[in-house]
C-alpha cells in the first residue's frame, strides 16, 4: 500500500541550496519534506565526497615529511578525512532533525505527476505531492565511455579517496581542477604522477604566465603532464594498467578518471513531472531557477551553473526570496564569482583574465610579479612554499580591478577580498594603499598594484 503526504515544500536531495530552504522555511514554520537516497549523502556533496573531504586531503598531502612511510600516512590521513566528514554530516541531520516542521525522508525519488514525486526505499512508497519543489540532487563522475574504464585499477573522484595503498604511478585522464587537486595532492603523498591532457595544456582559458606558474609548481611537485593525447582505451594485465593515448602508453597502478560531472537525474524521471533538461540532461531554468514545470525549482550543480558550494548557496537566496519575499533575486545579480583550485599552492581567479580584457577593447593595466620577488610579502618564504605569481588586470581609465590571478599560498583567501572590491567598486589605488596585516599574503596588492604598467 501507498502512503500519500502532502507538504508545502518537497526538496529532492541533501545538496547546500536544498537543505539551506529546507531550514530555513521549516524554521518559519513551513511544512517541509526533504528526500535524500543516501545515507552516505546526508549533507550534499560537498562535505562527503568533494570541497571538505578532497581539502582535508589536500592539507594532510602538504604536512607529509620525506620520512613518514607512505601507506601509514596515507592511512592516517584517510582516517582523519573520515572523521571530519562523520562530524559534518551528522551535524547537518541535526540541523533538520530538529526543526519540528521538516519530515526527513529516505529513498528513490521519482516524478509521476505535476509536483507529485514517488518515493521508494525496499518494499515502502511512499507519494509526496507538494505545493512547491525543488530539485537538488547535484551531480556524479561523468564517465568518458572508453574500453577498459570499469577496470579494477580505475578510480573516480570519489573512490580514489579511499584507495588502500599509495599508488607508485598514479595516471589521471584529464586536466581540469579535480585532476590538477588530485595530481598536487598524491605527488605529496608520494606517487608518480602523470596528467593526461587532451587538449594543448593545462588551464587553457588562463594567461600564459599563470598557467606557467602552475606548470611549474606541478613539475617541482614531481608531477609530468602529457599533452595532446586523446584517452583510448585502458588495459589491465593483471598487475598494471596501461592507458593508451593518442601520444602514447602511461602505465601506473592506480588511474583517475577526472572528466568532469553529470546531473544525478537519471531516475527522477523528470519527463513526468513536466521538467525539461538541456543536451547534457542538466535541468533548464531561467534566471530565477524556475524549470519549466510550475512552482518547481532546481538548485545547485544539477541546474547546469558554476558547480560550487557558494554559488549553490546563493540559489537558496534566489529561491527564498520568491517563497518569502518580494523575489527580487536572480543570478543576473551574480558580480565577480570568485573560485580557487586547491593545487599546493592554491590558485585564486576571479574577473577577466589580461586575454580577456585586452580581446574586449579594454584599456588596461597590469601588475604581475612571481611570487618568490615580491618583498612587501614574506609569508610564503615564511612558510616555505613560494611557487606562484599575482596578477591583477586593472581597467586604465577607471582604476577598477577587472579580475585577478593569485597562485600563492593563502590565495583562497586573498581573492575574496579582490571580489568584495570588485563588486564594491574599491579602486586599485586603494588596494594598494591599504593597511593589511603583516606579515600575510594580503600585502603583495601593496607591491605589486604598485608597479602597474
Amino acid at each position: 500500500m501507498t502512503e500519500r503526504l502532502t507538504t508545502d515544500l518537497l526538496v529532492v536531495g541533501w545538496g547546500k541550496g536544498g537543505k539551506t530552504l529546507a531550514r530555513a522555511l521549516g524554521s518559519a514554520g513551513r511544512r517541509v519534506v526533504l528526500v535524500e537516497r543516501d545515507d552516505a549523502m546526508v549533507g550534499g556533496t560537498c562535505i562527503n565526497i568533494a570541497c571538505v573531504p578532497t581539502k582535508a586531503l589536500v592539507h594532510q598531502a602538504e604536512q607529509r615529511r620525506p620520512e613518514d612511510d607512505p601507506e601509514t600516512y596515507l592511512a592516517q590521513a584517510i582516517a582523519v578525512r573520515d572523521g571530519v566528514v562523520g562530524r559534518l554530516r551528522e551535524a547537518n541531520r541535526q540541523l533538520l532533525a530538529t526543526v519540528d516542521a521538516v519530515t526527513l525522508v529516505r529513498g528513490e525519488a521519482a516524478f509521476t505527476g505535476e509536483r507529485t514525486v514517488r518515493v521508494t526505499g525496499g518494499d515502502e512508497e511512499l507519494e509526496i505531492v507538494a505545493e512547491h519543489v525543488v530539485i537538488n540532487t547535484g551531480t556524479e563522475p561523468r564517465l568518458p565511455g572508453i574500453p577498459g574504464e570499469d577496470g579494477p585499477r580505475v578510480h573516480d573522484s570519489t573512490s580514489i579517496q579511499h584507495l588502500g595503498s599509495v599508488p607508485e604511478r598514479l595516471a589521471i585522464v584529464g586536466a581540469g581542477t579535480i585532476a590538477l587537486e588530485f595530481a598536487s595532492m598524491f605527488a605529496r603523498f608520494g606517487s608518480a604522477v602523470t596528467i593526461i591532457a587532451r587538449g594543448a595544456g593545462i588551464l587553457p582559458e588562463e594567461d600564459d604566465d599563470v598557467r606557467g606558474s602552475m606548470e611549474e609548481a606541478l613539475t617541482d611537485a614531481g608531477v609530468t603532464v602529457m599533452t595532446d593525447a586523446e584517452t583510448r582505451r585502458i588495459d589491465d594485465d593483471g598487475s598494471v594498467a596501461t592507458v593508451v593515448t593518442s601520444a602514447g602508453e602511461v602505465q601506473a597502478e592506480a588511474v583517475l578518471l577526472a572528466t568532469g560531472r553529470t546531473p544525478a537525474t537519471t531516475e527522477l524521471d523528470l519527463t513526468a513531472g513536466g521538467i525539461e533538461t538541456d543536451e547534457r540532461g542538466f535541468v533548464t531554468v531561467d534566471d530565477r531557477l524556475r524549470t519549466s514545470a510550475d512552482r518547481v525549482w532546481a538548485v545547485g550543480d544539477v541546474n547546469g551553473g558554476q558547480q560550487l558550494t557558494p554559488i549553490s548557496l546563493d540559489d537558496f537566496r534566489i529561491v527564498k526570496s520568491q517563497l518569502t519575499g518580494d523575489a527580487g533575486r536572480s543570478r543576473a545579480d551574480r558580480v565577480a564569482v570568485p573560485t580557487t583550485i586547491f593545487t599546493t599552492p592554491p590558485l585564486g581567479r576571479v574577473g577577466l583574465t589580461e586575454r580577456e580584457a585586452r580581446e574586449q577593447g579594454r584599456s588596461v593595466l597590469v601588475g604581475a610579479k612571481p611570487v618568490v620577488k615580491i618583498a612587501a610579502m614574506p609569508r610564503p618564504k615564511a612558510v616555505q612554499e613560494t611557487h606562484g605569481i599575482i596578477k591583477l588586470v586593472v581597467d586604465a581609465d577607471s582604476d577598477l580591478v577587472l579580475g585577478a590571478a593569485l597562485h600563492t599560498v593563502d590565495a583562497q583567501e586573498v581573492i575574496n577580498l579582490v571580489a568584495l572590491a570588485m563588486r564594491a567598486g574599491v579602486t586599485a589605488a586603494e588596494l594598494r594603499d591599504g593597511i593589511w596585516t603583516h606579515p600575510s599574503s594580503t600585502e603583495a596588492l601593496n607591491e605589486v598594484l604598485g608597479e602597474l604598467a
